[in-house]
């Protein structure tokens, strides 16, 4: 018998496991905000349900694409694909996986309420050909189909048409449903136990088609959002990794010889969404006008910002200051461009000046505090640097769930936000963050501010479709210069894993900071 508590008020709980069998106790900064694997595409929630749902195509250690739920496919013409599904494949709920639920999968992915819409924003219609067959038809070639589905998880068409879930759950709104906290997949682990914000109990899947290379038959995933709980917890033993260990901390968890810090590059960019839409910007002593529609000052806010001191004082190595949209690692980046503009509070005050606000003006930006490292901290600091050009800027820390919520109905003036494109390509972040809402499914998703520049959302429709590399390079080149020139977001830095684990516990890092259970081994 084991048994384990955290000092993050988690109650007793006493672990019985079968002869061989090994548990992986996780501490996590936040909690996931739904079961649902359509509605909210934020890290914390996809770490945990990528454990119990699956797509047709997977990434492997490396990221490379393979195999998932399909076992091959094929392109009979340039815009249909040719799945071939996996047999024998069964949902949680003893359902078998059929083309048909391929077919429901991305019809409701597409839907309103989805935050996944982008992955199938090229796909026409979907067909199943036979109970193992499914082709999809897209609108035009899409060369980077395979990359979006392998963010796409499949559910079952019979299990949500009877729990009331066809559609997606609207993380926005918060709404109350069935897929809120229950699970159907067929992936590695089940959902065995849930309580919110305490603790989330999945069990090894018996009947899973795969063959899991770890030994982990229990996944306990542990919300710990204060810093000190969380590595107390950790040096206690009362978890076995932590995926978001403090940075102030690394250098002594380093120092122990029972512990390994995995650390390596993020495909993410940590940045602010500005509020550039409004005609009048909301939470601000400017009234009737919005100051960020300005250029100049979007720019006096950027160079008021002393990225490399909050680099080392704040993330402590943990990034590295970033002057575009997208991270090394990720298609389509390109070092000349990922210069930042100087550092220059002079210069900051003389652009607000021209804009017509030589005293500065206030306004209040979101934050979370249990996110991205030194989030909370990092903001406060850049509030102090506003400061002494004049901006009055205010910080509203909160949880991601909270944050997420509110971001997404656009009750924001700015926020801060990570992006880590799942298709590993920069045309993701174009069209997620510089493309204006449009009639696509997935464009401007996370464009919360309203940006819009018609030459970015001209350029958007050309890379989707764009078949030869170096022509869809040179076009995603030509739409990041175009946001980093017009500042529609405000870069950060390139964020940096760090992993704490056990020397017990063997695990993969890899650059989508997504830590699979299924490799997992624990002595």
């Amino acid at each position: 018998m084991r048994y384990w508590t955290t000092g993050a008020a988690v109650a007793l709980s006493l672990l019985v496991l079968p002869a061989g069998a090994a548990s992986l106790r996780v501490g996590v900064i936040g909690d996931a905000g739904t079961m649902d694997p359509h509605s909210q595409n934020v890290q914390t929630t996809s770490q945990l349900l990528r454990q119990i749902y699956e797509p047709l195509v997977n990434r492997g250690p490396a990221l490379e694409l393979e195999p998932g739920l399909a076992e091959s496919w094929s392109t009979p013409e340039p815009t249909r694909w040719r799945f071939k599904l996996r047999p024998g494949v069964k949902f949680h709920a003893g359902e078998a996986f059929t083309a048909e639920d391929v077919v429901f999968s991305l019809k409701r992915v597409a839907g309103k309420t989805s935050n996944y819409a982008n992955f199938v924003d090229s796909v026409a219609r979907a067909e199943a050909v036979d109970p193992l067959t499914v082709d999809i038809i897209t609108n035009e070639p899409d060369p980077i189909l395979l990359d979006k589905l392998a963010s796409v998880e499949m559910m079952s068409r019979a299990w949500c048409e009877a729990n009331g879930a066809i559609e997606p759950q609207n993380a926005a709104q918060a709404q109350e449903m069935a897929t809120a906290r229950r699970t159907n997949g067929t992936g590695p682990f089940r959902l065995a136990s849930r309580e919110e914000q305490v603790k989330t109990v999945l069990d090894r899947n018996p009947d899973w088609w795969g063959e899991p290379t770890g030994n982990v038959t229990e996944y306990v995933s542990v919300p710990i959002a204060n810093n000190a709980t969380r590595t107390a917890a950790f040096l206690s033993g009362e978890v076995d990794m932590v995926l978001d260990p403090p940075v102030q901390d690394l250098e002594r968890l380093r120092a122990r010889p029972d512990v390994t810090v995995l650390q390596g590059p993020e495909a993410r960019t940590i940045f602010f969404v500005i509020d550039s839409g409004r005609d009048e910007l909301l939470y601000s002593d400017v009234k009737g006008k919005n100051p960020f529609k300005d250029v100049r000052v979007r720019r006096a806010l950027y160079q008021a910002i002393d990225m490399d001191a909050i680099a080392s004082r704040i993330l402590r190595g943990g990034g590295a200051p970033a002057g575009m949209q997208v991270a090394p690692g990720v298609r389509g980046y390109d070092r000349a461009l990922d210069a930042r503009l100087p550092y220059d509070p002079v210069r900051a005050k003389a652009l607000l000046t021209e804009a017509g606000y030589p005293d500065g003006f206030a306004f209040t930006f979101d934050c979370t505090n249990n996110r991205y490292p030194g989030d909370a901290e990092m903001c406060a600091a850049i509030a102090a640097m506003w400061a002494r050009v004049g901006v009055r800027a205010s910080v509203n820390a909160m949880p991601v769930q909270t944050f997420f919520p509110k971001v997404q109905r656009r009750d924001t003036s700015m926020f801060l936000l990570g992006t880590a494109p799942p298709t590993l390509d920069a045309g993701y972040s174009i069209q997620v963050s510089l493309m204006s809402p449009g009639s696509r499914p997935g464009d401007g998703a996370w464009n919360l501010g309203g940006y819009s520049n018609p030459a970015i959302d001209a350029l958007g429709v050309r890379i989707r479709s764009e078949l030869d590399p170096a022509k869809r390079l040179a076009l995603m080149r030509r739409a990041l210069v175009l946001g980093r020139d017009d500042v529609a977001t405000l870069p950060l830095f390139n964020n940096q894993i760090a992993w704490a684990v056990r020397n017990t516990v063997t695990v993969q890092l890899r650059a989508d900071d997504q830590m699979e259970a299924k490799w997992a081994v624990v002595k």
